[in-house]
């Protein structure tokens, strides 16, 4: 999930409070960055989101990807494009089950200067699963191919078990995938038009039975080649979850090991990873999401209850489980208040919100009870969106922002039970304008249809408490638009629109 997949250096353009608009200082002339999501190349972020459980051509849970690509004004719907197996240039044919874009991400696979969409298609052949990839271009996205193939039953491409990274350091994108049971295959690219890697493949297990939850990448070390990190459960139970890395090399990666905690022990973990510099120290962090609770390991996981999210330092060794910090909604700092089934650590995303150079931690919380004044906890799952403030001592819950639900002022809609508003979190700067810019899914939506809403970021001058006009940068009403069904032409029964973007 490459150079710090999730983690963005400009501002995100965040910052709605549950009552109303919270300013956040910028920081002038930020410098600029990577824009990993382009597809066409014009130098603006394009947002991909799926639906796995979409209807196709009658076909249930065949599943689609919706695509906008960006411009100087923001995201365009007059651009938008709809992909599935029944796409002209994509191989197979849409089936029932197959659920393309269960896993979704982006890399340059074939060097060709432009941004491609890889998509898992974790329901192919019975559940053997299948890799894609629709190729980038100057006029978009268009054609494709299968990159591989599952065996029986192993899930590849399902939600989790899809990254990209140079793990050798040979400047070529590898293709990572887990495979339950055994650990990680990691395919050598650079990949030709045929969907053929050039590069060689590499197994590499782990010491136990092994079901991987999510993965991620990240210099941890400093060394100049990225590793790989994945939250990780056992096959047989879903209580003992553990965090585990592979170094890459030169000669690609090194066997499986774990972050361990300071009784020696393997360091509780979660189901959602994020990598990046959080504390800016030159070494990628691991930031994970714990948002299911409730399972007897809680005991042994510090603030628990109601999700949380855990940041453990990068070093020059092995990452400092001993120095970890964990936060959740009971947290100084943190709005909110931890509730059991809040969902809090769902689809942990890097990006640096407040403009002060550190990268904030963007997580939704879709099991999140919202309402009107009068009765707060009334709608049940309508859920939301929190930042984490990062600094360089780390991720403490100080300085934290609730950051946008639909009962917030300028957000089109409103907080519906089981809409689970933050069920998927994305940021890109899709204006160009160096300020990431935020997407958020809320797949329960419309009875389980699914929509995606998108907030522009701007800069303007508020008024600080001493009077003086400060810069910031907020979420502008004006510029956040919502969009489902209607705009995509697609089936909306049931498909769980904006389960997973792009990242």
């Amino acid at each position: 999930m490459r150079v710090q997949r999730r983690g963005w250096r400009s501002a995100l353009a965040v910052a709605l409070a549950l009552g109303g608009v919270v300013a956040l200082p910028a920081v002038a002339g930020a410098s600029p960055h990577e824009v990993r999501d382009d597809f066409n190349g014009d130098g603006y972020a394009d947002l991909a989101v799926a639906a796995p459980d979409g209807t196709v051509a009658g076909r249930a849970k065949a599943g689609f990807v919706g695509v906008l690509y960006g411009s100087a004004s923001g995201l365009r719907s007059a651009t938008k494009q709809v992909f599935s197996q029944n796409s002209a240039g994509v191989p197979g044919g849409s089936e029932a089950g197959d659920r393309f874009g269960s896993a979704l991400t982006t890399a340059d696979l074939d060097r060709d200067g432009y941004t491609d969409l890889v998509v898992g298609v974790g329901g192919e052949n019975g559940g053997a699963g299948l890799l894609q990839v629709v190729w980038g271009g100057a006029r978009g996205l268009s054609g494709g191919a299968s990159l591989a193939s599952g065996a029986a039953h192993n899930g590849l491409g399902t939600k989790g078990h899809l990254a990209v990274g140079d793990v050798n350091g040979d400047g070529a994108t590898d293709l990572l995938t887990a495979v339950d049971g055994y650990g990680l295959v990691a395919t050598g690219g650079p990949f030709t038009r045929s969907g053929a890697a050039t590069g060689e493949r590499q197994v590499v297990k782990d010491r136990y039975d092994s079901r991987v939850l999510d993965l991620d990448v990240g210099d941890l070390n400093g060394d100049g080649i990225t590793d790989v990190v994945a939250a990780q459960t056992g096959t047989d139970t879903f209580d003992s979850r553990r965090i585990a890395y592979w170094w890459g090399t030169k000669d690609g990666l090194t066997p499986w090991t774990l972050v361990w905690d300071i009784d020696g022990a393997a360091l509780q973990g979660g189901e959602n990873l994020a990598v990046g510099d959080v504390n800016r120290d030159g070494y990628a962090d691991i930031v994970v999401g714990r948002a299911v609770d409730g399972y007897e390991s809680d005991h042994d996981a510090y603030r628990a209850k109601g999700g949380r999210v855990d940041w453990i330092p990068g070093t020059s060794g092995a990452p400092d489980g001993v120095a970890e910090q964990a936060v959740n909604q009971d947290s100084p700092g943190v709005p909110g208040t931890a509730e059991k089934g809040d969902g809090f650590g769902t689809d942990v995303q890097l990006a640096d919100v407040d403009g002060d150079g550190y990268l904030d931690v963007v997580t939704g919380v879709p099991g999140e009870d919202l309402g009107p004044a009068t009765a707060p906890n009334s709608v049940k799952d309508a859920g939301a969106v929190v930042v984490l403030s990062g600094r360089a001592d780390g991720l403490t819950g100080a300085g934290s922002h609730q950051v946008v639900t639909q009962n917030t002022t300028g957000v089109p809609g409103a907080a519906e039970k089981g809409d689970a508003f933050g069920g998927a979190v994305h940021a890109g700067d899709a204006n160009g304008d160096g300020l990431a810019d935020l997407a958020v899914g809320a797949p329960g939506e419309n009875a389980g249809a699914g929509s995606v809403w998108s907030f522009r970021s701007r800069a303007q001058h508020v008024v600080s408490p001493g009077g003086v006009p400060v810069p910031a940068t907020v979420v502008a009403p004006n510029g956040t638009f919502t969009f489902g069904h209607t705009l995509l032409g697609t089936t909306a029964a049931k498909a769980r629109l904006g389960s997973e973007f792009a990242n």
